[in-house]
């Protein structure tokens, strides 16, 4: 093996100060920068001399145009500029994504299911999107996952990004590669979902699905096992059946018995959730609708594939119930628009995060501005409630969607909240051999629970559920633990509440 490389001193750039580094790869380095105006933290991805020739300097520029088209979306990396430093080295300006990425976190202990699933609908909208303007990852693993300021993740390194109906294959990450890169064949979008599938099996295992822990985990043994053996199971009692399932499908030897798009794997993850009674996550897909010179014909048999909107139906005050629906068994998806600038300022932001069009004691609404272009898929077969007498009605499996959280808008960027850990968390000792740790409710709406893990022995083992305080411990040395939100959507805190008794 070769030795690892070091990294090259920071360059030079006007307006920026360089801070330190953040991380090396084989051919370029990540360095925190300040930049001056406006005065906020950048990552700067920097290529190295060695690679400033040829096909890695090609790669790299194309990184930078692919993830600029890709960079409104809240589940991909901005990239906010890109330029070449004196000393000929070309760099890109990238939003700084402060908590640590999936591949740091999961070393520590796997995830929680709740926040798996929000995850993996988060990122496969980010995924699909991607998909939409033609481009394929090809390298989705938890390393190039970022946790972005607010606790959500974030994907990035395009480097080896490429267009989906290209046929060259690019270099793979192995553990997380599906069998037809590990041969050298060309990994379009059916490559992608399998590595997305690879990547939450990872968060829920705590290892990559084909690693085995004590090895050998050499790289032929990664690729003979990826393309011969069966998913293993992920060995976690709290891991519903039909989500095992789903991964497994998804990470099948055959391309075509995988879904057939990642927003396919999105609809199915939200299933999951609303099986274990958790709010379904939004998917941010682009509508791209007002691309089309005109809408298909209903004759042409090529429903597969769309997002059907269902017809706003008009609520009858006097109680009557509305007109029947189209007696299909095929599930819908409500396309809801983020929320526009003109609503009156006395709407709650409940009524915002629920409503598709309202009007005030039925005066006609407003003129509406040009409408965003940025959608937010509420899910299969959803159940929207819209307030001031106007409903979009869809159904999955006979349940209503549960209410949104609000959120913050500006524009047509939606702003998720932070998670706050909780608050004055405490321990005493009851007796000998018993401790008590007990905490007061962070301010976030909703219903909450938690999750605790010990820190004060060598090793930090799996995080536990509680529902509420007390968390009662059978202890009689020094006792430390972790303690953190989880909120109704799945979201967990970012930073940990800590205390410790002797």
């Amino acid at each position: 093996m070769s030795p690892r490389r070091q990294p090259a001193p920071a360059p030079e750039l006007p307006g920026y100060a360089v801070e330190r580094l953040l991380g090396s790869g084989g051919f370029a380095d990540v360095y925190l920068y300040s930049q001056r105006m406006p005065q906020r933290q950048v990552a700067i991805k920097v290529l190295t001399h060695e690679a400033t020739q040829g096909q890695s300097r090609e790669q790299f520029g194309a990184e930078a145009n692919l993830m600029a088209q890709l960079s409104t979306h809240s589940s991909i990396v901005t990239i906010y500029h890109a330029d070449t430093a004196a000393d000929g080295r070309p760099y890109l300006v990238m939003q700084y994504c402060p908590l640590p990425n999936l591949a740091e976190r999961v070393k520590v202990r796997p995830l929680g299911v709740p926040e798996v699933l929000g995850i993996g609908v988060r990122l496969a909208g980010a995924v699909e999107t991607a998909h939409r303007a033609g481009i394929v990852h090809r390298d989705i693993k938890p390393a190039n996952i970022l946790t972005t300021e607010y606790g959500r993740p974030a994907l990035t390194d395009f480097g080896i990004a490429g267009l989906t109906g290209a046929d060259e294959s690019g270099g793979v990450s192995i553990p997380w590669a599906p069998p037809e890169a590990v041969e050298g064949q060309s990994a379009g979008v059916a490559g992608d979902v399998y590595s997305l599938a690879a990547t939450l099996y990872t968060l829920l295992a705590g290892r990559s699905p084909f690693a085995r822990p004590g090895g050998p985990n050499s790289r032929l043994d990664f690729t003979m096992r990826i393309k011969r053996d069966a998913v293993p199971p992920i060995g976690r009692t709290d891991v519903p059946a039909s989500l095992e399932q789903l991964l497994a499908r998804a990470m099948a030897k055959s391309p075509a018995a995988r879904p057939a798009t990642a927003l396919e794997l999105a609809r199915a993850l939200q299933v999951v959730e609303q099986e274990l009674r958790l709010a379904m996550t939004d998917i941010e897909v682009p509508d791209t609708s007002w691309l089309s010179p005109a809408a298909p014909s209903p004759d042409d048999g090529s429903d597969e594939g769309r997002t059907v909107v269902r017809a706003v139906t008009e609520v009858d005050p006097t109680g009557a119930p509305p007109p029947p629906q189209p007696a299909d068994d095929e599930p819908h998806t409500v396309l809801r628009p983020v929320r526009d600038a003109w609503e009156p300022e006395d709407l709650t932001e409940s009524t915002r995060s629920r409503r598709a069009v309202a009007t005030d004691d039925g005066d006609a609404a407003p003129e509406r501005r040009r409408p965003a272009r940025r959608w937010v898929v509420a899910g299969a077969a959803a159940a929207v409630v819209v307030a001031g007498g106007i409903a979009v009605a869809g159904q999955l499996r006979g349940e209503e969607e549960p209410e949104p959280t609000p959120t913050s808008t500006i524009g047509t960027v939606v702003i998720p909240d932070v998670v706050p850990g909780p608050v004055d968390l405490r321990g005493e000792r009851v007796d000998d051999n018993r401790v008590e740790f007990t905490w007061a409710a962070p301010d976030v709406p909703g219903d909450l629970t938690y999750s605790w893990v010990r820190t004060d022995g060598n090793k930090v083992g799996e995080s536990q559920p509680v529902d509420e305080p007390p968390l009662a411990l059978e202890a009689g040395g020094r006792v430390c633990v972790e303690v953190r939100t989880i909120t109704e959507q799945g979201m967990v805190s970012a930073e940990p509440a800590e205390a410790c008794v002797e």
